[in-house]
């Protein structure tokens, strides 16, 4: 039952990112950047054609396939149990959340939707489904 949960909560993560990607869209892009604390914490839209830190840049195609397998890995290894405690199958199900939001722009876009940018430590610009990935990669 928990897998399912966890699998659950993967989909609203990437609804959750989908919508914001949209807004982003929709908003963003027009005006380029929003600050919301000066200098510190901007919105700032950035059509993303690589991975983290613009590595691989405009290896599209690359990323799709290397991405799907990873993430069909972890669906797997959730599904029959290779992950078997509550906790260790959420942060799991939170990176393939998060994997699959980006992984549907690259198909759909053929890049990825960007648009928080730390502009106080000039930290590279990401997105909700980044947040995922990481978060449930530290965890």
């Amino acid at each position: 039952m928990k897998r399912y949960l966890a699998l659950l909560m993967s989909v609203v993560l990437v609804v959750i990112d989908q919508v914001i990607k949209e807004v982003a869209y929709a908003n963003l892009r027009p005006v380029d950047t929003v600050p919301l604390i000066e200098d510190v914490l901007h919105l700032t839209y950035l059509e993303n054609t690589g991975m983290a830190f613009g590595m691989m840049r405009d290896q599209t195609w690359l990323l799709v396939w290397g991405t799907g397998l990873v993430l069909l890995i972890l669906v797997l290894a959730v599904m029959i149990g290779k992950i078997k405690e509550t906790f260790p199958v959420f942060v799991v199900c939170t990176i393939i959340g998060g994997g699959i939001g980006n992984l549907i722009d690259r198909v759909y876009r053929g890049y990825v939707i960007d648009y928080i940018y730390v502009k106080l430590i000039d930290f590279a610009i990401f997105n909700f489904a980044d947040m995922c990935v990481t978060v449930g990669t530290i965890l």
